[in-house]
Formats: structure tokens, sequence, C-alpha cells
């Protein structure tokens, strides 16, 4: 069997180690007699993998015990409605910080539940920088101000925690939560999709203060109602078990890598040398301001257009596959999220590097 180097945003590749365990405990669980798959959710075994997944959770990201961790289904963007439904408390705007795709899909969301202050918009530079904090405009009289984290599609980041001004800050995080350090007591939620850097796609954590459970809409259904989720230990529905199974197992892994402290540095290390082939090339260019490119989605165009295709093809033939960049904007993308090893990272430099030589 030969394994190909996936940089696919989402959902990406998975740690082998973790896949290999996967495979052999497919058929029963430990002692169990039986795969996860076939597991009530209500018995005692699937009720040591739940609770092996949220101590774990709690343990990587250092999560304080006033906050409460739900597992839920329907995606991060499900969470682009839930929230306002849910954290609003009677308040009638939010505020939003609109940098890129995701931003704009949060904001167009949340209209439909209150009045959205844009509080800053890069929209003008195409998504390639955060506005200077100077200019951020806040309402005082709004629930909280969200913001994303880190945009998949035009690879910009924050590399620190925000200034909220007295707000509730809400972050969805999907596509760099575990991959740097980060406070989670400077948080009112944090939401993220698993299928980027926790496992397959088909759950959604979200980490919420427990003062800001308890206030959903009137009408909000018991399924979306954080409270309701809370009391039920996430298991108001069926919840999507062996993709519960499947995160417990990468967060066991992270933690062998030495945590998110010690997976940070190899973050900084691939990104680093990514960008350095890029910025050093004549034919491949990062339109992301330095400042804030991410560490986790790194898109770049080549000066010659008709290169693209011919790129690519070699790019798979060289066992480097999910490199085309999203449709709105074109270009390449290589996500490089934790469970790509710098073997992966290094592959691809060295046939960027080539590609550029021959062409």
């Amino acid at each position: 069997m030969s394994r190909v180097h996936n940089f696919s945003a989402g959902p990406s590749a998975l740690p082998e180690s973790v896949l290999r365990q996967a495979q052999a405990e497919m058929l029963e669980w430990r002692d169990s007699g039986m795969s996860v798959m076939e597991m009530s959710h209500r018995g005692k075994y699937f009720s040591m993998i739940a609770e092996e997944l949220e101590s774990d959770l709690r343990e990587l990201l250092a999560i304080p015990a006033n906050y409460k961790v739900l597992f839920l289904q329907g995606g991060a963007s499900a969470q682009f409605s839930l929230i306002p439904q849910n954290i609003l408390n009677g308040k009638a705007k939010a505020c939003y910080l609109n940098t890129g795709a995701w931003s704009e899909k949060a904001i167009q969301d949340a209209k439909a539940y209150c009045e959205v202050i844009v509080s800053a918009s890069s929209e003008a530079s195409k998504f390639t920088q955060i506005p200077d904090f100077a200019s951020w405009k806040f309402d005082q009289d709004a629930a909280y101000l969200h913001y994303t984290s880190n945009e998949t599609i035009h690879g910009v980041e924050f590399q620190s925690t925000p200034e909220a001004k007295g707000l509730i800050l809400v972050s969805d995080m999907s596509s760099n939560i575990l991959s740097r350090k980060v406070d989670v007591s400077q948080f009112g939620l944090i939401y993220a999709g698993t299928q980027k850097n926790m496992g397959p796609a088909g759950v959604t954590v979200v980490i919420v203060r427990d003062d800001l459970v308890g206030h959903a809409a009137k009408g909000t259904p018991p399924v979306f109602d954080y409270a309701q989720q809370v009391k039920n230990g996430s298991m108001l529905n069926t919840p999507a078990t062996y993709n519960w199974y499947l995160v417990g197992l990468v967060l066991k892994w992270l933690k062998e890598q030495g945590g998110v402290a010690a997976i940070e540095q190899r973050n900084i290390n691939k990104a680093a040398k990514l960008y350095g082939v890029i910025d050093q090339s004549a034919l491949y260019k990062n339109p992301v301001e330095k400042t804030v490119r991410s560490r986790m989605n790194v898109p770049f165009i080549l000066a010659d257009e008709a290169l693209d295709k011919p790129f690519l093809a070699a790019a798979e033939a060289n066992g480097l596959f999910e490199l085309k960049g999203h449709r709105s904007v074109g270009g390449m993308r290589a996500s490089i999220y934790n469970a790509m090893p710098e073997s992966g990272v290094d592959a691809l430099c060295e046939f960027i590097k080539e590609f550029e030589r021959t062409h």
C-alpha cells in the first residue's frame, strides 16, 4: 500500500497510526465483543469512550471547569445560526469581524436572528489582511463579538486573541483548533468542526462558558438548545458514535506528540519552510500580508495561470494530492494541519522548486 501526501482543506488527512488503530479495532473495541459502530450510545462501553473524549480535550486545551463541552452534529455551519439563537439572551445586536469567506457565511446566517454590526472588514483587500484594531467599531449593546480565527480559503489567521472591548468573545476555530496554544478563559464560546485538525467530518465541538447556557430563544428546538444538550451529555439524539471514537483517537495521538505546545512548534516549522520556498520564487506568490499568514492553509498562485493544470497533474504524479485552490479564488492551496508530517511539507517544497526549474 502506498499512501499519498494529502493536502486537502477538509476532510483532511488523519494520522496514519490513528487509522491503523481504528482498523485493528474495527471488529472489536477492547474486550467489548463488538465494533464501536454497533454499540449503544447509552451502553457502558460507549460511555467510556465519551468520558475519555471529553477528558482528553479538556486536558489538551486546559478548559476551565466552568465551561461545558458539547459534541454536536450539523457542522460549524449549523452554529452560525445556533449561536445567536442560544446566546443573544434578549439582545438585538451582535458584532462580527469579516476576514474571509467563512466570516461572510457566519454574518449572513446571523442576520436572520439579529442586527449584525460588522466591526471590521478586509473585503476591500480581497481578504489578504486583518484590519488594524484601531479601526474596529464596537457596539456595547451587542451580545457578543464573533470572529473566524483562521480562514481556510483565503489563508488568513489571527496570530493572537483579539480584544473584545467587554463583549463576549466567540470564535470559529474549525481549521486551527489544537494547532496552537489558546487561553479558553478569554472566550465565551469556541466552536469547531472536527474534519481538519481533530478527526473525520461529522462532529462539531462547542466549548461554552456555563453562564451562557440556558438562554435559548423561545421556539429553539431542543436538539439545538445548548442547555438541553448539556443536560443530556450531547446525546439528546443519537450522536455520531464512530466519529466520536475517531476524534478520541486523534486526541490521544496529539497527547503522544507532546500536546498542543509541541504540535504548535511543528506547525511553525512546516509553515516557515513552505512560505520560504514560495517567497524565494519567481513563479509562485502568496498574496496574504505576512503578519497574518495562516499556518494551516497556504494559498499560492502561479505567475502563469496556464501552468495550473500541468502543476496539479505533475504534483499528483509525485504523490502530492488535493492542492487545487478553492474555486472562489483559484490557484493552489496546501493545507498542512496537525496530521501533515514535516516530510510531506518537505516533499511539496522540493516539488515546487523542481517544477519552477523545469517551467
